[in-house]
């Protein structure tokens, strides 16, 4: 049987244990379920055991760098659980932790909680921990801001990294305000040819290949470099861009298969411009089904002018 593990994220001070406190406090949430309560950073906040309904919370501190999947195990059997509820340290990655976990835990919910008067800074200059955050959260909560603050950097930043992410916006005078804003493409998907500019590649790239039904049978024209595919070498390329999603050493090939007649023809990191029709169906690449793309035209391009696309 699966465990259930609910992963809070969010650096130092950000408000993660006094939620998670109010939480356990909820006898929507806390309704005597037997709780392993894993504190891998303490903070100003301390957890209060005599507020919960139930008190069958089970606190741990751990060292989320130094934890074993072992000793997870053992703590996790030592209280006989049901469930875990794992505050993690806002200054490591979360993937090494989650890779540590036994087999049977699966992630049933993460939310990340950010200062929003100091997350951008965060952004500005530890902007790889904040990637590994946002990127895999559900839910990102942006707090301790002041009525009539302006959102919108928030809600960029947010939706660069995770469209899907839901936001909450919570503020000091003690409202709180959800995320409602449009995110309208830069581009228009249902001209009769939709134009990729060169600063909207990435996005482009994400969004059909997060949703590529709604691309389906649709023309695209974009600029790309070449590259070959090991298999289908005959009669198929990829163009794609070189893409960084928050810092030089997570830069990478983004490209589509694409197939195209005069496909050996083309020079490895050559620039052209694509225009082709879009299909949804399998293919090795994707493992699955996802975008393929038919040629229409393949023309020699300029480098574009950020030859690195960016969100």
């Amino acid at each position: 049987m699966a465990i259930p593990v609910y992963a809070f994220t969010g650096f130092l001070d950000a408000g993660k244990t006094k939620f998670i406190q109010e939480t356990l406090e909820d006898e929507r949430f806390n309704a005597g379920e037997r709780t392993l309560l894993l504190i891998c950073e303490e903070g100003e906040e301390e957890y209060d055991l005599s507020t919960y309904p139930y008190q069958h919370v089970y606190p741990e501190v751990i060292d989320q760098e130094a934890v074993t999947t072992e000793e997870l195990s053992q703590l996790f059997k030592k209280h006989h659980c049901e469930r875990v509820v794992v505050e993690l340290n806002g200054m490591l990655q979360v993937g090494p932790f989650y890779q540590k976990m036994p087999e049977d835990w699966q992630i049933a919910q993460e939310v990340m909680f950010a200062d929003g008067t100091s997350i951008l800074a965060y952004n500005a200059n530890m902007r790889s921990l904040v990637v590994d955050k946002l990127t895999g959260c559900e839910m990102v909560v942006f707090n301790r801001l002041a009525p009539g603050t302006d959102i919108m950097p928030l809600h960029k930043l947010a939706r660069a990294l995770n469209r899907r992410v839901g936001i909450l916006y919570e503020y000091t005078d003690g409202t709180t305000q959800p995320d409602e804003i449009e995110d309208p493409l830069p581009f228009d998907i249902n001209a009769p040819v939709v134009e990729i500019g060169d600063d909207d590649f990435a996005l482009w790239y994400r969004d059909i290949t997060e949703e590529p039904k709604k691309y389906d049978g649709k023309t695209v024209r974009f600029k790309g470099q070449v590259a070959r595919l090991k298999k289908d070498r005959d009669g198929y390329f990829a163009p794609g861009r070189f893409v960084m999603t928050c810092c030089v050493e997570d830069i990478a090939f983004m490209g589509l298969p694409c197939k195209y007649a005069d496909a050996a023809s083309l020079h490895a990191r050559e620039w052209v411009t694509v225009e082709a029709t879009v299909s949804v169906r399998f293919h090795a690449l994707y493992r699955g089904t996802g975008p393929i793309l038919t040629a229409i035209r393949v023309t020699p391009a300029e480098p574009a002018k950020n030859e690195v696309a960016t969100f």
